[in-house]
């Protein structure tokens, strides 16, 4: 076979591009209002004590709110998804500051 006759291979693959890592978030950007804190934890409260539970408020700084659940609250398996899917998107949508809930 001559040079003129080899069959040519073109292979047509997408160009990756390095994706920009996601903006760190300055910590200090927006303090949590712990007065809105406060009081929102104050209109949570009540639905965790129906169910014999309760929180403690442990700590609040950069962003990040820091919760005990106690009582009830506090060993039942169902606490986790009580946790993100009621009280981490009541605060971070109440609250301005909070970005993070965590329970210990």
């Amino acid at each position: 076979m001559s040079d003129d006759t080899k069959p040519t291979v073109s292979l047509n693959l997408p160009t990756l591009q390095a994706q920009p890592e996601p903006a760190q978030e300055d910590a200090s950007a927006e303090p949590i209002d712990m007065d809105v804190l406060d009081e929102t934890l104050e209109y949570i409260r009540p639905a965790l004590q129906t169910d014999g539970g309760d929180l403690v408020l442990l700590s609040a700084d950069n962003g990040r709110v820091t919760l005990q659940l106690v009582g009830a609250c506090g060993g039942c398996p169902m606490s986790t998804m009580t946790l993100t899917a009621g009280i981490e998107r009541i605060l971070t949508d109440r609250v301005p500051g909070v970005t993070e809930v965590v329970a210990l």
